[in-house]
Formats: structure tokens, sequence, C-alpha cells
């Protein structure tokens, strides 16, 4: 009683000193003190499985010890922590490492862009970029896409909560219906080929095209293999940069490094973040091909680049995890369990449901949103935390670490099952 009544009494202060814009605080109503693996443990003592990871920027899991133990080996050796973009050892060493674990072995040859600490950061400098290579002002996003809450990320999102709360007139985008957008029957690249083909079609040539090739905040969106490939070359044929945002879907999280090597896409600019420190350390990345290298020295700047303890911990996640294909293969394999444990919940009530994704990157749609909040809220009661994510917030997400063991994902699958289940029956109409 008496921890009950502490952690009530914590949470009542943060209430009180926090702005009211915080958003997990509010669904996750809990003081998490310790976290370990796929589990966070609370202040009152309760264990939670995580099936959120940091929207995605713990793909290896809370303190992962060998990740922790080169933090650690790092920070009692005195070696530089800040500094700018000045050379150190630990950038050399990972861009050494990233250049020939994961570009190489793809066959990608790129230049490295340290931007500021988040994903929003780095998408800004990769629209600044691809208008200082074309001349032209014109990004073509596409409808549901995300990509930060910064003037320029957030004027190339989809979601209307977002780009009101800017509070100012969101310009230099012009939004596309994503694949499967207007349905089947209809191609979304040959829609987009016919606009740029005709002169009068009132949209202005652009300086990028950029896309998620799986749409994580909008509802876990797959794009076909096929549909990319053309969307590349429509960017190619336009004389636009084609920008992949794998902020989010990126290292891992669909199974191969990057979300898009299974369309053989080859980006101009890729943005990393999220788990690319391994971590949990801010770090963000643009991957620029060397002919769209256009800076000039200090163009764009900002004082936390290339964090450098960041930099350590994911060099040791690369050189743990992706020297070989099993984790990939692993993750893959994962993906799979997931896919057929959730299809088969979605069954048992006659496929009212539906589930996509790739990888371990997957979206369960209750299509009303009052189910997936109810859904969700009773999962954190039972010990699991799952986000939700769509136009209306009507998809739950899933994106536990890659490194998460059978027990517990068959554990937090199960609290998922009985949540939606009584979710359905206090939903139900009577």
């Amino acid at each position: 009683m008496a921890g009950a009544t502490s952690a009530s009494r914590n949470m009542e202060t943060l209430e009180a000193l926090e702005s009211r814009v915080r958003a997990y605080s509010r669904s996750f109503p809990a003081i998490f003190s310790r976290a370990c693996g796929s589990i966070m443990l609370t202040e009152d003592g309760r264990k939670v499985v995580d099936f959120l990871c940091g929207a995605g920027t713990l793909n290896y899991g809370h303190n992962n010890h060998r990740l922790k133990a080169a933090i650690a080996d790092y920070l009692a050796s005195d070696a530089v922590i800040h500094g700018l973009d000045m050379a150190t050892p630990a950038k050399l060493e990972f861009m050494e490492t990233f250049n020939s674990l994961i570009l190489r072995r793809r066959d990608l040859q790129y230049r490295f862009q340290f931007t500021g600490p988040t994903g929003a950061n780095a998408i800004e400098a990769a629209i600044k970029l691809a208008r200082k290579v074309t001349g032209r002002q014109n990004i073509i996003s596409f409808t549901n896409g995300y990509h930060g809450m910064s003037l320029g990320a957030i004027a190339a999102s989809g979601n209307r909560y977002y780009r009101t709360a800017s509070g100012v007139s969101l310009s230099g985008v012009t939004f596309m219906p994503y694949d499967g957008y207007l349905g089947p029957d209809v191609d979304a690249a040959e829609y987009l080929q016919k606009l740029l083909g005709d002169e009068s079609s009132g949209l202005d040539r652009p300086a990028a095209i950029l896309l998620e090739t799986v749409q994580g905040e909008g509802g876990i969106n797959v794009a076909r293999k096929e549909w990319l490939q053309s969307i590349q070359t429509i960017a190619t044929n336009a004389g636009a940069l084609f920008i992949v945002d794998d902020i989010q879907m990126g290292c891992g999280r669909t199974g191969e490094f990057f979300s898009f090597e299974f369309a053989d896409l080859s980006p101009d600019i890729v943005v990393l973040s999220k788990s690319l420190s391994g971590y949990g350390l801010p770090l963000s990345m643009l991957l620029i091909k060397e002919e769209c290298d256009a800076w000039q020295p200090g163009e764009h700047t900002g004082t936390f680049r290339g964090n450098n303890l960041a930099l350590v911990s994911a060099t040791a996640a690369l050189d743990l995890y992706w020297r070989d294909d099993i984790f990939s293969q692993g993750v893959q394999r994962t993906g799979e369990v997931m896919r057929h444990r959730l299809e088969a919940i979605a069954t048992r009530y006659g496929n009212r449901f539906s589930v996509r994704g790739r990888g371990m990157a997957l979206g369960f749609d209750c299509e009303m949103s009052e189910l997936a909040a109810t859904t969700a809220c009773k999962a954190f009661e039972k010990g699991l935390i799952v986000e939700r994510c769509g136009p209306v917030d009507q998809v739950i997400k899933f994106l536990p670490a890659l490194t998460i063991d059978s027990e517990t994902l068959n554990d937090g699958l199960e609290i998922f099952e009985h949540s939606l289940d009584e979710a359905l029956k206090q939903t139900r109409p009577s």
C-alpha cells in the first residue's frame, strides 16, 4: 500500500510540473525505474513487457549488456564525449565498421553526414540538401507519411493533428497517394508519373521524393517492391533526389538492415536515427551519394553532431549483430511467428481485423480508434506496452526488441489477445 501511495504521489508531481504536451506518460501512467531486455519495471514493482521499445529506438532491448560494456569502457577511458564534428577514434571506427559490414556487403557507396541528434534533424538536413542540389523547392511526400515534428519535417508529414499544432502555414511539399491508398485497382506510381509528365498538372518539379518503405506512424502501411522501384525510377527521370526515411524501419526492424533492401533500391539519401546507436543514445545521420554531397564547409551545422558515446555503442551493435546474416534471419523468423499469431487472433473474430507489416514491425488494425485505445489500456493494466498508430490511432503497433526471447514474446502476445477480447466485450454495441 505504501508503494502504491508513493507511486501515486510521484505521478501527481509529474502532472503538476511537466508540460501538458507529455504523451507516453499519459498512455502508460507509471514511474518506470529499471529495464532489461524486453522487460520494464515500475517503481511499485510491476513487470511490464515492452512492445514499444522507445518507438523503435531499442531494437536490441533495454540495457543490452554487451553494448553497455562498450559504453562503460569508453567512459572509463576519459575519451572525447562531445567534440562537435571533430575527428575522433570513435567516429573513425564507426564509419569504417559501418562501411565494411553494412555498405560494402550490399554494394552501396555513401558519404556520412552526422546531423543533430534526432530523426527530424536528419530529415531537415536531407530536405535542405535536396533543394541545394537541384535548385528546386518542391518535395513530394506521401499520404499517411510521418517524418518528424520540426517545421520542415512536419510539412512533409500527413497527420492533420500534428500539422495544425505547428501554428504556421506549411509549404514546399506536395502530397501524393502512397501505395494502396487509392485501392488495389489504382497504381499510385502511374498517377504520380502522369502528373509529373503533364505540363499543366500544376505539380512543380520536385527537388526530392521522400518516403518510408513501411509507414510506421501512418498505420504500418507496407509498400510493394514494384511500387518502390517505380517511384525510384520516377525520381531519377524527374531529376529529383530519391530519399528513404529509414529512421524507424531501419537497423534491422524489417529483417534486413535497411528496409529497402528487399526491393533492390539505391536511394540518393538514406535517413537513419532511432536504433542507430543501439542503446537509446541520440544519434542521427544521412547516407549521401557522393554526387549529391553538394555541401560547402559549415553550411549545415549543429552542436550535437556525431555523439561519440553513441558512436561507440553503434559500433558495438554492428560488431555484435551484423557481421553475418544470422541475426537478420532470426528477425525474419520471429516476425513470421508474430504474424501467424496475430493472424490467428484476427481469424478468431471472422477476419474482422487485418494484420500487416514486414519483419518485426507489425500492425493489428482494430478498425475503430475506441477499440484500439481500450485494448492498449487493458494491455498495460495486464503488463504489456503497445502503441497505437494510423490516421485515427486505430492500429495497434508491435515493435518488440529484435532480441526478444520466445517466452517473453508469447507472454506479450497472450496479454494482447486477452486485452482485445475484454475490449471487444466492453465496446460492443448494446
